[in-house]
């Protein structure tokens, strides 16, 4: 049931972007039809519960394209607008300060959904929080953003400063004075996916070896951050597990921000360290389906034309969903092992995202899994390092370098390990991609390959419950023989 709302609702926002739903009032058969036959298991019920959700979906997703409507008259025309800061403003092309905006107002009162890009000169910094007017042209965007403004002219109409921005800023600002270029950058990138800064020749050179997702805000090493944390407490206090989870994540959030990404991320971990507490089954499927829906319904744009917004839940599919699958087919001593399962789900999540960047990039890396392996399985030490590092240059900044110096190591390893692969001849390929039938070919043999695996462990639970009954039954007929012979 919870597949089929989630479907619906997913479905039907899809299908909003292709052909606007007509009023709400055909919604009412299909609700009357949902209460009817929703109580029985039965695949009607389902049916008819998908067929509702589809329609709230169609008409949210409607409703979201009429908002946007207004962007199209916008195009290529001269606009003065208003914007909140999503972010702090870094220095890009042409030496613009660029941000991210939301709260998108005209100067005719009228208000713009979604967030657009903001480039321009007028102001030597935007902080996060900051009201900017922007004078200028506006463009077609890609992915999230709604639009873009480049060259505008900038000027600062409020600043509000919070708490949460201002540590950021100081914890940047430690990191930058506890490690060097362009460890500093690097690090930054694997916690908060600050990317800016970092090097050109860095940045190619993680692309080449198939490492960018690890600089890039996708939750997903908020995912990795929080899998380490579980195994390393999980036969020792259930309650402390739980408590330094949602310590972790909280810190993370406060440090990355709330960005879509790890805002996804953070409804996934929830909705896990949650069941995982109480000790309730939420199937790993309907816990990313959920986390879907819910995003998707907050920002209908994500399922319409957000890379990132796949990307995420592609890797959490590889390590939520897969990489169980796979661990329960290795040796047990194998699971108990760290650096084992955190490569074994970097692997998974990178083999569920290969087929759609082929088919949006065209490009691949044919050393991304050992590089993966040799990098992704220290993600999580590096970032509780760098974590030290940052706060040890905005706390203590006189014995910073001590306390960086084990950051400084596992960074700089990771980023030679980088450079070593990416010089490797034809390891980088590009103009390759797939087409789409040919993508949904290969998730297609993924799902197969899953199912195969889920129904051989079931098979093999099955043979393990059985031989303990057996077992049991030839415990307790000996018991009985040994009672008669002493009587």
């Amino acid at each position: 049931m919870w597949l089929a709302v989630c479907v619906g609702v997913l479905a039907g926002i899809g299908m909003a972007h292709a052909a606007r739903a007509p009023t709400s009032d055909w919604l009412i058969v299909p609700g009357i039809l949902s209460v009817w036959f929703g109580r029985r298991r039965t695949i009607l019920g389902l049916l008819t519960i998908f067929y509702l959700c589809f329609g709230i979906g169609w008409a949210r997703g409607t409703l979201y394209m009429r908002r946007l409507d207004s962007y199209q008259a916008l195009y290529l025309q001269k606009v003065t607008l208003t914007a909140h800061a999503i972010d702090d403003g870094v220095y890009g092309t042409n030496s613009q300060l660029s941000f991210e905006a939301n709260h998108v107002r005209l100067a005719d009162g009228r208000e713009l959904a979604g967030k657009i890009q903001l480039s321009g000169f007028g102001m030597n910094a935007a902080f996060q929080g900051d009201v900017v007017q922007a004078t200028g042209k506006m463009y077609p965007a890609f992915g999230a953003y709604q639009g873009r403004v480049s060259f505008a002219q900038l000027h600062l109409i409020a600043h509000h400063n919070t708490l949460v921005a201002e540590i950021r800023r100081r914890f940047t600002a430690g990191m930058q004075s506890a490690l060097p270029e362009p460890l500093a950058p690097f690090a930054m990138g694997l916690l908060v996916g600050q990317r800016a800064t970092l090097p050109k020749a860095t940045k190619q050179e993680l692309l080449m070896v198939g490492l960018t997702h690890i600089i890039a805000v996708s939750g997903y090493n908020l995912t990795i951050m929080l899998h380490a944390s579980r195994k390393l407490l999980a036969k020792r206090s259930k309650r402390l597990n739980t408590l330094l989870s949602f310590g972790l994540m909280l810190v993370f959030l406060l440090i990355a921000g709330g960005s879509a990404s790890i805002i996804r991320a953070a409804i996934v971990s929830t909705l896990s360290i949650a069941t995982l507490y109480y000790g309730r089954s939420l199937k790993p499927l309907n816990v990313i389906m959920i986390a879907a829906a819910l995003t998707a319904w907050a920002n209908p744009f994500y399922i319409w034309s957000d890379v990132s917004w796949y990307l995420s839940f592609l890797a959490f599919l590889g390590v939520m969903l897969l990489a169980p699958l796979l661990a329960n087919r290795i040796h047990p001593a194998w699971r108990n092992s760290l650096l084992i399962m955190v490569a074994l789900e970097s692997l998974c999540a990178e083999l569920l995202t290969l087929p759609f960047v082929l088919w949006t990039f065209g490009q691949m890396s044919f050393i991304g899994l050992p590089a993966n392996v040799l990098v992704v399985t220290l993600v999580p030490l590096a970032m509780l390092l760098s974590m030290i590092a940052g706060l040890s240059g905005m706390l203590a900044g006189s014995i910073a370098g001590w306390l960086s110096w084990p950051a400084q190591v596992v960074l700089t390893y990771m980023l030679d390990i980088a450079h070593l692969l990416a010089h490797l001849p034809h390891i980088f390929a590009q103009h390759i991609g797939l087409s789409l039938p040919q993508m949904l070919g290969l998730y297609g043999v993924l799902a197969g390959l899953c199912t195969l695996l889920k129904s051989k462990t079931k098979l093999l639970l099955t043979d393990i419950i059985t031989d303990k009954k057996a077992i049991s039954r030839r415990g307790a007929a000996l018991e009985r023989s040994q009672q008669m012979v002493n009587n």
